[in-house]
Order: structure tokens, then C-alpha cells, then sequence
């Protein structure tokens, strides 16, 4: 294909290079969207493989975005309904007041790798990981993501705050232990 007008016309018409082309272009990228939700490989394949089966036998991009965006949605979208047939969203109601405070790990010089960052964000439980995954990738208000999720805003404010303070621990302990390996 030449450019993305005919990769989408492709898709569209249902022709099986546009659609093996679109999977090529954009499989890897949506593949570590999956699993930043699902915190599983193997679920995160198939929530992948799911997610190009509805794109391909329902083709609906009207171009409102960029067909990356488009995508990168349908991917988001298809994660989530895994997680919520699954029942493995922890909709436990957590009081602000009884979290510790995020620790100040201050500048310990140890570098964090992307994969191992999303690694630690792929052990969050469930609910944390999803509500963190909507804020900060997808740029989701807490409002959003109570209706996406179909919980509370503050549900999904303290799911945010037990996630950060989580990742803070395991940031912390990670930069302990290459200090003391290091």
C-alpha cells in the first residue's frame, strides 16, 4: 500500500494485504498497550488478536482521529472488556486517609529502563493498573474512567493513588538493590 487513504480503503473492501500490512504496522506497538492492561503476555496476545478481529469484520474508522488513535482505542477498549469479563477489576473502595503517603525516593542515580518501569506497572493489581494505564497513557480524566469502568471518581482517584504509592515502593526497592549490587 502507498499510503494510509489506501490502507484504510483496504481494510475497508476487506482485501487481505491492507489488512496483513495494518497488523505488520501496528501489532508490536498495540501487542504493549494490551499488556500494560492486562499484565499477562499470553492474554495480552490474545486480547490483541481480538481486538484485530473486531478492526478487521468491523471496519468503522471514519477518520474522526489518527488511525493509530483508532487503534490504539479499539485495543484500550477490547483490554478492558477482557478485564471486566474476567471480574478482575478490584473495585475495593479505598479511604485516601488510610494510604501512606508516595515516599520521596529522591535522585538515587539508579536508572529505570522502560521495560522494566512497564514490568512493575504490569504487577499492579488490576484495578490500579487499568485506572493508571487510562490517567497517564490515555490522558482519561477521573470521570472518564468511572464511567469507563463503571466506579465511582473517587474510586478511581484512589485506585490512581494506591498505584502510584505501589510503583513508588517498587521503584524504591528496585534503586535499593542495584545500589547494593551495583
Amino acid at each position: 500500500m502507498e499510503n494510509e487513504i489506501e490502507l484504510i480503503e483496504g481494510c475497508r473492501s476487506g482485501k487481505d494485504a491492507a489488512r496483513k500490512q495494518l497488523y505488520t504496522l501496528y501489532s508490536n506497538k498495540m501487542l504493549a498497550v494490551c499488556y500494560r492492561y492486562v499484565g499477562d503476555m499470553d492474554i495480552a496476545y490474545d486480547v490483541l488478536h481480538d481486538g484485530f478481529i473486531k478492526i478487521f469484520t468491523n471496519f468503522n474508522f471514519r477518520g474522526e482521529s489518527s488511525l493509530s488513535t483508532w487503534i490504539n482505542r479499539v485495543m484500550v477498549t477490547q483490554s478492558i472488556d477482557y478485564l471486566r469479563r474476567q471480574k478482575r477489576f478490584n473495585q475495593l473502595v479505598i479511604n485516601e486517609e488510610t494510604l501512606p503517603d508516595i515516599p520521596d525516593t529522591g535522585d538515587t542515580g539508579a536508572i529505570l529502563s522502560e521495560d522494566q518501569l512497564m514490568a512493575f506497572v504490569a504487577e499492579l493489581p488490576d484495578g490500579c493498573r487499568t485506572v493508571f494505564n487510562l490517567y497517564v497513557f490515555e490522558e482519561k480524566s477521573h470521570k472518564e474512567i468511572a464511567k469507563l469502568m463503571g466506579i465511582k471518581e473517587r474510586s478511581s482517584a484512589s485506585q490512581l493513588h494506591r498505584a502510584k504509592y505501589l510503583l513508588a515502593e517498587k521503584i524504591k526497592q528496585y534503586t535499593e538493590n542495584e545500589e547494593r549490587n551495583g
